[in-house]
C-alpha cells in the first residue's frame, strides 16, 4: 500500500476505484466497503484508493473536540487499511480552511482533479463538504457531470445493531467489550510504553507492566479487569489487565496495568500492544491486600480459561 500525506504527490489514476471516510476503527461496515472496492478494482483492472482525513474532522470543528476519543490512532488506521488490501491511501490534512470547502469544490478539486476518480463507493450515511451538505443523493444527481460512476453500500447490522464507530466507542466506554469486538470484526487494541509505577504488584507476587498511552485521544475502555493478549519484543503472551484507579491501594490517576503470564523480564521503556479479549469484572475496592490477592488469583484463572481453553 502506498501512503500519501496530502494530495499534492498523488498522480491521478486512469481507473481509480475510490472511497471516502474517516475509517475510525476500520470496523465491519468499513470492511464491507473495502471488500467491495477490491472486487470492483479486480474485475475492472483498476486500483483502489481510500481517501481519509487527519486529524479526525470532529477534532477540528466540533465543540466536543477535547472529549472525543477515537478507536484508532493514525498509525493503527494505516495498518488496518493495509491489512484490508488497499492500493493507495491518501491522508488529507483536515483544517478549518479545508472544512469550508463546499461539496462542489471538494468533488471537483479532490475527487476529480487530484484522484481521477472513475468509480466512487461510499457508505449509506456518508456526508461531505461544508456543513456536511454533500450526500449520496447529491452525488447521484451529479455523477454524470463529474464523469464517475457511483455505488452506495447499505448499512451493516449485527443483532439489529447498526455498525458504526460511535456505537463501538459507546460499547467500550460501558464495558461491553463483546459487542465492541463483534462490531469491529476484530479485538480492540491499544499500545503504549511501559513506565515505572509504584511497583506495589511486586510486593504481592503480581508484578505488572504499567502501559502509558501517549495519544490522549485514544479511547481506553471502561474501568475493570480484562483477559488480554499482549505483544512485547515481537512475542505474544497471555495476561490480565486492570484499568482504573486502584482504589484498594489508594491509587492516584487512572492506569492500565498488565500482569503477563509466564513472563519475567525488564521491559521498562519498551512498547507493548494490548489486545482485549474478554471483560472479566468491574474495578472493585477490596478490604485489604489479602482480599486483593485472592481476587487477582481468581482473575488470572478466569483469564486463562478464556485464553487457553478455546
Amino acid at each position: 500500500m502506498k501512503v500519501y500525506y496530502d494530495t499534492t504527490n498523488f498522480k491521478p489514476l486512469n481507473n481509480a476505484i475510490v472511497t471516502i471516510g474517516t475509517f475510525d476503527g476500520v470496523h465491519l461496515g468499513h470492511q464491507k466497503i473495502l471488500t467491495r472496492l477490491s472486487e470492483i478494482a479486480h474485475t475492472s483492472g483498476g486500483q483502489t484508493v481510500v481517501l481519509t482525513f487527519w486529524p479526525h474532522p470532529r477534532m477540528v470543528v466540533s465543540k466536543d473536540s477535547q472529549s472525543l476519543r477515537l478507536l484508532s490512532t493514525l498509525d493503527e488506521k494505516i495498518e488496518l487499511l493495509r491489512q484490508n488490501g488497499v492500493n493507495h491511501l491518501v491522508i488529507v490534512p483536515f483544517t478549518r480552511e479545508f472544512s469550508e470547502l463546499s461539496s462542489e469544490e471538494f468533488i471537483q478539486q479532490i475527487l476529480v482533479n487530484s484522484i481521477g476518480t472513475n468509480k466512487l463507493v461510499i457508505g449509506y450515511d456518508h456526508h461531505f463538504g461544508r456543513n456536511r451538505e454533500g450526500s449520496f443523493e447529491y452525488l447521484k444527481q451529479n455523477a454524470l457531470r463529474y464523469g464517475f460512476e457511483l455505488e452506495e453500500i447499505p448499512r451493516q447490522e449485527i443483532d439489529n445493531l447498526t455498525v458504526s464507530s460511535t456505537k463501538i466507542r459507546q460499547a467500550l466506554l460501558e464495558g461491553k467489550l463483546k459487542i465492541a469486538n463483534e462490531l469491529l470484526g476484530q479485538n480492540y487494541t491499544f499500545s503504549g510504553v511501559i513506565v515505572k509505577g509504584r511497583q506495589l504488584g511486586r510486593t504481592i507476587g503480581y508484578p505488572t507492566a504499567n502501559v502509558q498511552v501517549s495519544e490522549s485521544y485514544k479511547l481506553i475502555p471502561a474501568d475493570g479487569v480484562y483477559a488480554v493478549r499482549v505483544v512485547v519484543r515481537s512475542q505474544t503472551y497471555g495476561g490480565v489487565i486492570s484499568i482504573g484507579f486502584r482504589p484498594t491501594v489508594n491509587g492516584i490517576g487512572r492506569t492500565q496495568e498488565v500482569f503477563i503470564f509466564d513472563f519475567d523480564a525488564d521491559i521498562y521503556g519498551e512498547k507493548m500492544t494490548v489486545e482485549l479479549i474478554e471483560y472479566i469484572r468491574p474495578e472493585l475496592k477490596f478490604d485489604g491486600l489479602a482480599a486483593l490477592i485472592k481476587a487477582i488469583e481468581a482473575d488470572c484463572q478466569a483469564a486463562k480459561l478464556v485464553l487457553y481453553s478455546r
